[in-house]
């Protein structure tokens, strides 16, 4: 178990790595999305009743570090991540504890598969904007970098790729659902009501 001031000192480095050496072209993939997650994840951590000090730290780190592997490369970043996480912390956590960190990073690859309440939290963390009134600006952000970077062509309808994801997304956790669910379905509908529009 990490001290408090040895777990601050972590947290602040990996942030100030991403604050350097990520590309500035990930408009989405960034520090403001990193440190969103961190605090998302917190928020539904408490309403999930999670509330071992232990179990915290070990998700904010995961929050922490799970877009990290940006830094190497965009595609599988999730294992550059996790060889991240292992390199700063090593020998401060346990295997197992580094199992469990890692468990929660690789969760949040789309599509996302969690199995503990952990990765369920950061999973729904990690797409919690999908639910609030940031929704468009945020989307804006993916598809531009999502251009930028061969994930998808300038011609690809954006509305039809977002409303299959939509359609497909579910939040892992009870108080995301409750308090998300509702505001991504009023997304969902727009995104539908915009796409059947003549051109």
């Amino acid at each position: 178990m990490l001290v408090t001031d040895k777990f601050n000192k972590i947290q602040q480095k990996i942030i100030d790595l991403l604050r350097h050496q990520l590309d500035p072209g990930l408009i989405y993939h960034n520090l403001e999305h990193t440190l969103d997650v961190m605090k998302q994840s917190e928020s539904i951590a408490r309403a999930e009743g999670i509330k071992s000090k232990h179990d915290l730290d070990l998700l904010k780190l995961a929050a922490a570090y799970h877009d990290s592997g940006f830094i190497i490369t965009y595609k599988n970043h999730e294992e550059k991540s996790c060889e991240i996480l292992k390199n700063d912390l090593d020998g401060m956590l346990s295997e197992k504890d580094t199992e469990i960190v890692c468990g929660m990073i690789m969760a949040t690859r789309i599509p996302q598969s969690p199995k503990t309440q952990l990765e369920k939290i950061i999973c729904d963390a990690d797409l919690d904007y999908l639910g609030r009134s940031d929704f468009e600006a945020i989307s804006n952000n993916l598809h531009k970098e999502f251009i930028d970077y061969g994930v998808i062509k300038e011609k690809d309808d954006w509305n039809e790729i977002q409303i299959k994801f939509l359609e497909t997304h579910n939040y892992f956790t009870s108080s995301s659902f409750l308090k998300r669910n509702t505001k991504k379905q009023e997304h969902l509908l727009l995104l539908k009501a915009g796409s059947s529009r003549p051109s």
